[in-house]
């Protein structure tokens, strides 16, 4: 299975939402296997400049986007889902 890459700022609001979503779905049966690399936008800058957004929190799947900006937990669904297709 491929890494997700979730791009964020620790005191981003937005980013901590999709956190808590993140938390309450990876503990459902489904979701448990996928694997998630946090990015602190701050600390890895290099990283993050190499990827192609302007809104955190930014999710990418390889060198996909698959979604950018203030997300609901149906968005945050709809990340995983994709994950899991591949």
């Amino acid at each position: 299975m491929n890494e997700l890459y979730y791009f964020k700022l620790k005191n981003c609001p937005y980013c901590i939402r999709a956190n808590n979503y993140l938390e309450e779905l990876l503990q459902e049966e489904r979701y448990k296997s996928i694997q998630i690399r946090h990015i602190d936008e701050q600390i890895e800058q290099d990283l993050a400049n190499s990827y192609d957004y302007y809104l955190v929190p930014s999710f990418f799947l390889n060198d996909r986007k698959l979604f950018e900006g203030i997300m609901t937990k149906e968005d945050v669904i709809q990340v995983l889902e994709e994950v899991l297709k591949k």
